[in-house]
């Protein structure tokens, strides 16, 4: 089925020869021309975890490419001849002259790169995105009018990003105040009260905490905290990678390698290891003066997730809505209109003395 020269392949039609796009509704290989559906060949088999401490020692041995892909490579679309160039992480596109979907290979499979591991297929095919978006932009009240036409405006597209998922099993020790609030009486005559107050307790013992898929972007140039709003993302359904899952939509590799990850992974980590043990202290309050953290098994998946991604140029700056492609999950920013804004406003003072006039008229303002 799939159709190779060199570093691109494309997926043509056994019927027809058209070009084969995934259809997210099928979750099969469709054609575009003749409607034929291909079941999907790649990827059997089991996703498969990784070695973090390996994957680590490779990067720092320099035996991986860090950062973001910056050489810019010529493809040939197979279908049409059409030249295209693929430029920083974008992995797969479709030709600007045929649309045919075309994927660049040298990236995912170049030694010097770690390799995808996983692909969460697309549940949100794009009229229900289309749906999700124009309720979230109709929400948006103060939204400028020309904002919500972003059907003509904007950019709509669906393109799977670069992840690194982590999973550990820790045992911690630690040491720390349990905090029991208590009260007494204290003075006396007319100064007598009852005081609150936290008595402390040491405090030690062990916790054992498990991750699985702690997710973390490994894209740059996205509004992070709000990608990060789309979570959770369900891991558990990923499939052993496949380039035909992104037949016909965006795709891009990492920026950010396993190790430029790993931090915001273990801050995540850190953060829940720290309320196990307030929750194994116990009492009213808790002090943590020190935790040691003991990292025994460490894996990590690099996994592509879908998303739908909408960007609108507003008065000159880029805003973005995003969608989670398997959940539908939608966050995004969006611009002001300040015409409607000081509209609200008018319409609010003017109401306001609506009111104080119909009140004092109906003798409300007198004395009694």
């Amino acid at each position: 089925m799939k159709h190779v020269t060199e570093s691109s392949r494309t997926y043509p039609c056994r019927a027809c020869g058209g070009e084969l796009h995934f259809d997210i509704a099928s979750q099969k290989l469709k054609c575009q021309h003749c409607g034929s559906t291909h079941e999907l060949v790649e990827g059997d088999g089991e996703v498969v975890e990784q070695d973090l401490r390996a994957a680590l020692r490779r990067v720092r041995e320099g035996r991986t490419q860090p950062g973001v892909v910056t050489e810019e490579k010529e493809i040939v679309c197979q279908n049409c001849g059409g030249h295209t160039t693929f430029s920083g992480s974008l992995t797969a596109n479709n030709c600007p002259y045929c649309a045919t979907p075309i994927q660049r290979d040298d990236v995912h499979d170049a030694p010097e790169r770690l390799p995808v591991d996983a692909v969460l297929p697309f549940q949100v095919d794009d009229k229900a995105a289309a749906e999700l978006i124009e309720a979230w932009i109709n929400g948006r009240w103060f939204a400028p009018s020309e904002f919500k036409r972003y059907n003509r405006t904007g950019s709509f597209k669906s393109v799977y990003m670069a992840y690194f998922t982590y999973d550990a099993d820790t045992v911690t020790t630690y040491v720390g105040q349990r905090g029991v609030t208590r009260t007494r009486t204290v003075g006396s005559g007319d100064n007598r009260r009852t005081e609150v107050y936290t008595q402390w307790y040491p405090a030690r013992g062990t916790v054992g905490n498990s991750f699985d898929d702690v997710p973390v972007l490994a894209n740059t140039g996205f509004e992070k905290n709000r990608i990060d709003k789309l979570e959770p993302w369900p891991t558990q359904t990923a499939k052993p990678y496949s380039a035909e899952y992104s037949a016909g939509h965006l795709a891009r590799t990492y920026d950010r390698d396993v190790e430029d990850c790993l931090g915001e992974a273990t801050a995540v980590m850190n953060e829940e290891i720290k309320g196990t043990i307030r929750r194994d202290i116990g009492g009213n309050q808790q002090r943590i003066d020190r935790m040691n953290i003991s990292w025994r098994e460490m894996t990590y998946k690099h996994v592509l997730l879908p998303l739908w991604l909408l960007t609108v140029i507003y008065d000159g700056r880029p805003f973005q809505v995003y969608i989670n492609g398997a959940t539908g999950e939608v966050h995004g920013s969006r611009p002001y209109s300040k015409v409607k804004i000081a509209f609200a406003v008018t319409a609010a003072l003017i109401l306001l003395i609506v009111i104080i006039v119909l009140y004092s008229s109906s003798g409300g303002g007198g004395s009694g």
